[in-house]
């Protein structure tokens, strides 16, 4: 049974940082992505970064420069470290991942993704 389990999320001043953990359990093989994305109400889920496989990462334009995500291997946790937070970040964020995918998978969709966690909610005033 896969598990996601998020949590980090909290209310936080413009320009402050959080870190976003995402704990998986469950039996991973072959190329898999863990991915964050976030959601705002009346508006599609968009990706904000994701981890691949074979080490490498992808973060969305929009938080380029500000947002990283790592992975520790042991605990089989994918972070989300998110700098200069703007009110715009402001959103429930999603864990998400998915295994044994093929190389056409595009990670920066959400459709690639069949695991989800319960959500975390962000909130940055200014």
């Amino acid at each position: 049974q896969v598990q996601l389990v998020e949590s980090g999320g909290a209310s936080v001043q413009a320009g402050g940082s959080l870190r976003l953990s995402c704990a998986v359990s469950g039996y991973i093989y072959g190329r898999y992505c863990m991915a964050w994305f976030r959601q705002t109400p009346g508006k599609e889920r968009e990706e904000v970064a994701h981890y691949e496989s074979d080490g490498s990462t992808t973060v969305a334009d929009s938080v380029k420069g500000r947002f990283t995500i790592s992975k520790d291997n042991p605990k089989n946790t994918v972070f989300l470290q998110m700098n200069s937070l703007k009110p715009e970040d402001t959103a429930v964020y999603y864990c998400a991942t998915n295994w044994g995918l093929g190389p056409w998978v595009d990670c920066t969709s959400l459709h690639a993704y069949s695991y989800w966690g319960q959500g975390t909610q962000v909130t940055v005033s200014s």
